[in-house]
């Protein structure tokens, strides 16, 4: 019997924004033969949510996911029981997305050569201006002052954090995905960071050349958000937006085979 075999293209932020966003994806698809669908900011949440389902803390009563991208930052907000018994399709408190990302915020911002920690407050202080309003959803706020969330960070930023933290000569996504990182540790490995050269950076091998002068930048984004939304700890999943849509694939294909 033959195999079947299906696949799933999905363009999020960037296609969204760029005015020749759709132009772009045509070209694909009429040179490489590759269709793919612009997703909406709130399904794109949505599929966060559900790839990152499994880590979240049932005992917690709420939790942030905070997917950290290169043009923009989800937000979600769920109760983790909810998520966990809602299937394919998990239930959604609050989102928002706020465009804000690595890529886009270091066009903006130039790391100084001298006086990095008062630039990165500042920088951290606009942002979180910025992120406070993102999502209404400021009813929950009192829940994460009194201890009783836990935020979920998947994104390149939060698990390069982690890596340098635990001092993994390479990267290993086996000991990264699924790791509690206590929040006054996650801002210590940001700070040691903040005070390297870009060409420290480069040497860990959990940050790389790609990666050196975007990670205290992601940081700076992960910090505002801790500010506006505290949590005592932080779950990193190195999975998230693509094994959500991985999960509905399954689903869909199960579905169509029985």
């Amino acid at each position: 019997m033959r195999a079947t075999h299906r696949s799933t293209r999905v363009a999020t932020q960037a296609c969204r924004a760029a005015a020749n966003g759709q132009t772009f994806l045509n070209r694909i698809r009429t040179d490489l033969g590759l269709d793919f669908q612009i997703i909406e900011a709130e399904e794109e949440a949505r599929l966060s949510v559900l790839g990152c389902a499994s880590l979240l803390d049932p005992e917690s009563e709420l939790a942030l996911i905070v997917d950290i991208g290169g043009g923009s930052t989800e937000l979600s907000w769920v109760s983790p029981k909810a998520v966990l018994a809602g299937g394919l399709e998990p239930p959604v408190l609050a989102w928002g997305t706020c465009p804000i990302g690595v890529v886009t915020l270091a066009e903006d911002e130039s790391e100084p050569d001298a006086e990095k920690l008062a630039w990165f407050e500042g920088v951290v202080t606009r942002l979180a201006e910025s992120i406070a309003p993102v999502g209404n959803a400021q009813h929950l706020r009192e829940i994460f002052e009194q201890g009783r969330a836990h935020v979920i960070g998947t994104s390149g930023t939060v698990t390069s954090l982690a890596g340098v933290h635990m001092d993994l000569p390479r990267y290993q996504r086996s000991r990264v995905d699924g790791y509690w990182f206590d929040v006054g540790e996650c801002r210590d490995v940001i700070n040691r960071l903040l005070n390297q050269t870009l060409d420290e950076r480069a040497a860990n091998a959990c940050v790389g050349k790609d990666r050196a002068d975007l990670v205290v930048i992601g940081g700076a984004i992960l910090d505002a958000v801790l500010r506006v939304w505290p949590a005592p700890r932080i779950r990193v999943a190195d999975r998230g937006l693509r094994e959500g849509v991985l999960m509905r694939l399954i689903a869909q294909h199960t579905k169509g085979a029985s």
